[in-house]
């Protein structure tokens, strides 16, 4: 999940009282450091000395792995996997939350010194720090004993070329969620394609209703995986080229996707509004709009803000992304995050061990996803029947990971991230802003994106392809 879409949450967070909301990406509310010299061996402590761990190490003569997480169970993900293994113990501290523990990592890489052995962090972020050589491949420890445990899809998002850089813990395959009482009052049925969708939006509002839809500016990695969905590839890197990227940002899908949401948005089919913003929220809860594409951990975000209680309980359901072309469906992904292992860890195939380890038993699984938490990736719980059968309360009992998360989960088949993707994303946001407004078109907005990074990316040091 992103940090900006992190940062955004928290600004709605503080003005809607849902600062729990997103607990998948908060810092972890039992993260007191009580245990200070319970640590054993020190060896591997990396940028965390081992002897000042939040949780309690009792197996002191194992050697011990530093780790900086930010999951709000990671207390009880480290204590299973340390009782659980008899080679290295896990040594967890809550340096801070995405955006202030990649600052720290980075002073960390700049320094040569200060990093953890392994790292938390979303996969959107691993090619930047790989880029600056502060990840380790971790392929010749022990992937191919782990690699069914992941889709293709899962592992193409934290590799680069034929290496590994992390292992995916949760995403975010994107979905469709819609309002029922909306779709019944004006008798519209589940979109399959873009067509329908904004055939069913007309329909609505040529009846008197509300927005189908809303355009928000500041979702950048939701309108890249849309871009993607259609046929786009914003970037290719090649590992052994690494100051050369390929940007494509105005290729025809990339343009396709933005005139469609131009158009809607000009024709007054969906809205303009920024999304996690108490406007926003308060349109969802007040029936402004009559869909929602988002990721599936969206439920527990939105069940956070508010949404889904009250009068609006049981009126939510979620349908399977509308395509393209549905004789050749393509799922996407928004968000997700996994552990890697970094470059100044003292014994990476140990720390390798950890990062492989970490948040794959069964109990920590299931206690991620219990609450919508989490969207885990990991097979063991996406085939495991209570949680594909789960009735999610926020849809009414429907059976949500069975009818549409987990299908899309098992058929995403991955991305390539950029190792600049903040100032790609600033840049997207501001050309949607101009969009939205209807100063320019979608192939417009394209052309100026495709311009601008690509000039980002120049004055970075990288030939551009």
């Amino acid at each position: 999940m992103s940090i900006r879409k992190r940062k955004l949450i928290a600004t709605a967070a503080a003005v809607i009282a849902a600062a729990s909301v997103l607990a998948a990406c908060s810092p972890d509310p039992k993260g007191n450091a009580g245990n200070a010299g319970n640590a054993g061996n020190t060896g591997n402590a990396g940028g965390n000395n081992a002897s000042s761990c939040t949780n309690k190490i009792t197996k002191t003569n194992l050697p011990v792995v530093t780790l900086w997480g930010w999951y709000p169970n990671m207390q009880l993900v480290v204590d299973n996997f340390n009782k659980q293994n008899n080679e290295v113990q896990a040594c967890w501290t809550n340096v801070g939350q995405g955006g202030d523990e990649y600052q720290k990592f980075q002073t960390a890489i700049s320094a040569g010194t200060g990093a953890p052995d392994v790292i938390m962090v979303e996969m959107d972020r691993i090619p930047n720090f790989q880029i600056q050589k502060a990840l380790v491949d971790i392929k010749k420890f022990g992937y191919d004993n782990v690699k069914a445990n992941y889709s293709e899809g899962a592992w193409k998002d934290v590799s680069a070329g034929d290496a590994v850089y992390g292992v995916p813990i949760d995403g975010g395959p994107v979905a469709m969620i819609y309002r029922k009482d909306i779709f019944d009052k004006y008798k519209i049925t589940p979109p399959k394609t873009w067509a329908e969708y904004e055939q069913a939006a007309q329909k609505v509002k040529d009846a008197g209703g509300p927005l189908f839809g809303d355009l928000g500016a500041n979702v950048s990695a939701l309108t890249m995986a849309l871009q993607i969905q259609k046929g786009a590839t914003p970037f290719t890197i090649d590992p052994a080229q690494p100051t050369s990227i390929g940007i494509k940002l105005n290729d025809q899908p990339s343009k396709d996707v933005l005139d469609f949401w131009g158009r809607l948005a000009k024709n007054g089919l969906v809205g303009k509004q920024d999304q996690f913003t108490p406007e926003y929220i308060a349109g969802v809860i007040n029936g402004k709009y009559a869909t929602y594409i988002s990721a599936a951990w969206a439920p527990g975000y939105l069940t956070g803000a508010g949404v889904g209680k009250g009068k609006d309980t049981g009126k939510f359901a979620v349908a399977p992304l509308p395509q393209w072309d549905p004789a050749n469906p393509v799922q996407v992904n928004w968000g997700g995050s996994a552990f890697s292992v970094t470059s100044q860890a003292k014994n990476p195939e140990l720390a390798a061990k950890v990062a492989y380890g970490i948040y794959a038993d069964n109990e920590s699984l299931t206690d991620g996803w219990t609450n919508q938490i989490i969207f885990p990736l990991n097979v063991n719980a996406l085939k495991s029947p209570e949680f594909v059968d789960l009735k999610v309360k926020f849809f009414d009992g429907q059976q949500a990971n069975k009818d549409v998360y987990v299908p899309a989960a098992n058929a995403y088949k991955g991305m390539t991230y950029s190792p600049f993707g903040q100032y790609y994303y600033d840049a997207m946001t501001k050309q949607i802003s101009s969009l939205a407004e209807g100063s320019i078109t979608g192939a417009q907005a394209a052309d100026r994106l495709q311009e601008d990074v690509a000039a980002y990316a120049k004055e970075q040091g990288f030939t551009v392809q």
